[in-house]
């Protein structure tokens, strides 16, 4: 993996209970991570349709929901499988490792 795709540490493993998230700064992006399933998944943290933060919103069978207008988004995947969203969120790759997280994000361009 190149530089600009790095694993970088979060924070600690448990801060994150199951069907629940919480939100980072990564390489100038916001991004959430969410445990299901005993599963971690990173995405980005603010909805597309309004800004929300997925980081709080409810989670259940392998989707989050925006807790402003309730779009749902796929935790694998990052598609919007309901409106109000239509456009999805990226997803990044996630670890638990040494009992930290370990998220990897592409460096933003500054160009």
């Amino acid at each position: 993996m190149s530089d600009e795709t790095d694993f970088q540490t979060v924070g600690p493993a448990h801060e994150i209970a199951e069907d629940r998230g919480r939100g980072y700064q990564v390489n100038g992006r916001r991004i959430a991570v969410i445990r299901h399933g005993g599963d971690l998944f990173a995405l980005d943290e603010m909805c597309t349709h309004a800004d929300a933060s997925l980081a709080f919103g409810p989670v259940q069978e392998g989707r989050v929901m925006c807790p402003w207008h309730y779009a749902e988004f796929d935790l694998q995947t990052g598609e919007a499988c309901t409106g109000p969203a239509c456009e999805g969120v990226n997803t990044y790759p996630v670890r638990e490792r040494d009992g930290n997280i370990e998220v990897a994000v592409p460096k933003q361009r500054s160009d």
